[in-house]
């Protein structure tokens, strides 16, 4: 199991927020009941959901035992709860399942977005978000890096290059189960600071299922390679701050 570093992941918050925000905006329930927040890593989202709608109960659901111990801390009036995120439901249909940045992390989407449907009441939401960066260069070097490298064996089952499907993929698996169903895709131009900022984002997301694998000492000349090849593609600009262009991919479903 993946440890994660709530800390690292939250060095962008304000970036890795936005999304979330914008997700909610397009969700088309007024008064729901029972809204699930599928990932809820430190639960920073869920409690915006509860805010939203202050009289659904509200429920954050993560496999991550670090991400939830941050999340309970912030002692809010939302029931936090540890669970397999590929065989996850809830108790009885629910009206909102919400997923930010969350389902890239599992396999076998053309089975599992059917199965969280089905975990909704009629008119129930599905609202999901996920990077689709994945072609981009801050995820791409990733590949070689590995396969250049002593650690290639143990890293490769880890690494999956590209874990999200085509919109229009995802408009087949799901348009045969639902009322409506509304796709886009949005690119956020991300202003960073820092030396090779893009390595410290990375870092809190992709990279830490390959980091955990490896020794202090490992990780450390893996960054640097991989350092070296996010640099040539993303120079700090006059004022010193780094430009990373990244792609999200939304989707709504009204069953």
């Amino acid at each position: 199991m993946t440890t994660w570093n709530p800390t690292q992941y939250l060095l962008f918050g304000n970036e890795r927020l936005r999304p979330a925000l914008d997700l909610m905006a397009r969700i088309p329930l007024e008064s729901p009941d029972a809204v699930y927040d599928l990932g809820c890593g430190t639960g920073t989202a869920t409690l915006l959901l509860k805010e939203h709608w202050p009289k659904a109960r509200v429920t954050g659901v993560d496999s991550s035992a670090e991400m939830l111990e941050r999340a309970r801390a912030l002692g809010k009036d939302v029931t936090w709860q540890a669970a397999d995120l590929t065989t996850w439901q809830p108790d009885v249909p629910c009206d909102l399942i919400y997923s930010n940045a969350a389902l890239h992390w599992l396999d076998g989407h053309a089975t599992l977005f059917p199965h969280l449907l089905g975990g909704l009441k009629p008119g129930g939401v599905l609202a999901v978000q996920m990077p689709q960066n994945f072609s981009a260069p801050s995820h791409t070097p990733i590949t070689e890096v590995i396969q250049s490298g002593p650690w290639r064996q143990r890293l490769e089952p880890l690494h999956r290059p590209h874990p999200t499907l085509e919109a229009d993929t995802y408009y087949t698996i799901l348009r045969p189960h639902v009322a409506s169903l509304d796709i886009w895709e949005t690119t956020y131009y991300h202003v960073l600071e820092g030396p090779n900022p893009v390595v410290e984002w990375t870092k809190g997301s992709i990279l830490r299922p390959l980091l955990g694998e490896l020794s202090e000492s490992e990780a450390i000349t893996f960054l640097e390679q991989y350092g070296e090849h996010v640099r040539q593609s993303y120079r700090p600009g006059p004022d010193g701050k780094t430009i990373l262009p990244f792609k999200r991919l939304f989707l709504v479903a009204v069953k």
